[in-house]
């Protein structure tokens, strides 16, 4: 760009500028090149003061960056705005941003609208892509999204890589557009080939999941390590998985743990999490604990809430730290305010037994709850207790056959054992030992002692036929899961 500006003022001078104004300016940029920035700038003012845009421009740069000048915003913009109004399209921009984040001059989003519309009006890459971010954004105008979508491919037209990719985004969100894969895949592509670390990672994406391109995971991990080397977070942290998980490539989880780490290092909450989990288990790193505790900690503290879980875990086992029951609450409650189910039941399973807060079977209750609205089987069991037992709640036969059917259903084996008894007992059903034995066998399978146990019993209680029959009822369960 430096070099096209030289040429380019060498052209010019002939016919618009005195020549000891395009003499200055070639010394200045010979001054610039050799890292002489002082002489850099002494030469660019003498051709800036004459009228020359590029050397003004040059000049709000130099103010703008402390580059052989005291670092001044408001010289800066004054420079700037005089190439402007000559029609620089760079200065335009550079004006425009200054007046969009308040640098130099007053903030003011319809000025900087305003400047960038006029360097769009001579196609200016940035300005028509600065152009589509305030649309999207609703600066200095109503945000819409399909004017957005205008600018935006403008600007990917001229082969703007940053524009390419947002383009690629709205069309996998839909925004301003009806959503199409197919279509984000190839503007993806597009930056991606450029050489664009975002769009590199988001690639890996699509072919991660298969959205508009076939589903390949080999072609996911090469795009992922091509954005993970440019430094960007989110796909050395792909990449980590990838490695550590065997997708796409062969499972390496010391590459796992390099990748984890360069991002972790660039505080990823993702990874910093996966990184500890890597030391607590002594996986692809040197086990321990020490290590774990400090990653979880970082994680756990910037409002991650799986780290915040583990970081509890080990306050309450003792682990890499002294036990203390009050900070492993106190780190579960953060982690199950953020709805993270291991949580939720874990402070269940506390107030339940009033450990490191006092006993509240109510509070106990509310929290399995919770965790089992999510699917948590543990949780799904203990709500299932409560409610057959009358504890925490009013004794409620259906709530409590509800609750064990959807941990059954995962195969819980206390579940499975429970059901087994309310049948028997004709708790909250009508009695049938044949159905009591087939929940007793299925939670036997799973491996059960109670459950092996209970089955004996009622095998003696039961003829061979009544056996058989729940035993083909055990098997119909069990086919209805895989199906």
């Amino acid at each position: 760009m430096m070099l096209q500006r030289l040429l380019m003022a060498c052209l010019l001078a002939v016919f618009l500028v005195p020549r000891v104004s395009a003499a200055d300016f070639e010394d200045g940029m010979r001054a610039a090149i050799d890292g002489d920035h002082a002489r850099a700038a002494e030469s660019f003012r003498k051709a800036a003061q004459q009228g020359n845009a590029d050397a003004q421009f040059n000049l709000g740069v130099m103010y703008a960056r402390g580059r052989g000048v005291p670092q001044d915003p408001a010289q800066a913009a004054v420079w700037y705005r005089m190439a402007a109004e000559q029609g620089d399209a760079a200065a335009q921009v550079a004006l425009g941003l200054m007046h969009l984040k308040g640098q130099g001059v007053e903030q003011d989003d319809r000025q900087a609208l305003a400047w960038y519309r006029k360097a769009a009006e001579r196609s200016h890459p940035v300005a028509l892509y600065n152009l589509g971010v305030m649309h999207a954004k609703g600066q200095g105008v109503e945000q819409d999204y399909r004017e957005a979508l205008v600018w935006y491919r403008k600007a990917a037209e001229t082969g703007y890589p940053p524009a390419q990719s947002i383009l690629g985004f709205m069309y996998l969100k839909g925004q301003g557009v009806e959503q199409d894969d197919g279509t984000a895949a190839s503007w993806y592509l597009k930056a991606a080939e450029q050489g664009l670390a975002e769009a590199q990672y988001a690639l890996g994406v699509l072919y991660a999941k298969g959205r508009g391109v076939v589903q390949n995971d080999l072609e996911a991990a090469s795009w992922y390590r091509k954005a993970a080397e440019q430094g960007n977070a989110d796909a050395q942290y792909s990449l980590g998985r990838a490695y550590a998980n065997a997708q796409g490539t062969a499972q390496d989880e010391r590459r796992a743990a390099f990748w984890y780490l360069k991002a972790a290092e660039q505080k990823h909450l993702g990874a910093q999490f996966k990184l500890a989990v890597l030391y607590a288990r002594g996986r692809g790193v040197a086990r321990s604990n020490e290590e774990a505790l400090a990653w979880y900690r970082k994680a756990a503290e910037a409002g991650y809430a799986p780290a915040q879980f583990n970081l509890g875990v080990m306050y309450a086992t003792g682990t890499g730290v002294a036990q203390d029951d009050h900070k492993a609450i106190s780190w579960y409650s953060k982690a199950a305010e953020q709805g993270d189910a291991d949580a939720q039941y874990n402070l269940g399973v506390r107030y339940d037994e009033g450990r490191g807060v006092h006993r509240d079977e109510q509070a106990a209750f509310a929290w399995y709850l919770k965790a089992a609205e999510q699917g948590y089987a543990k949780a799904q069991y203990s709500l299932g207790v409560k409610y057959d037992s009358g504890t925490g709640v009013a004794q409620n036969y259906e709530q409590a056959l509800s609750w064990y059917l959807k941990a059954a259903k995962q195969e819980h084996p206390g579940a499975l054992t429970n059901l087994g008894v309310m049948h028997y007992a004709g708790n909250g059903v009508e009695r049938d030992p044949v159905e009591a034995e087939k929940w007793f066998d299925l939670a036997s399978a799973a491996g059960y002692e109670d459950a092996r146990l209970n089955s004996e019993v009622m095998k003696k209680l039961l003829t061979q036929e009544q056996v058989a029959e729940a035993h083909r009822r055990a098997g119909e369960w069990k086919q209805a899961l895989r199906e």
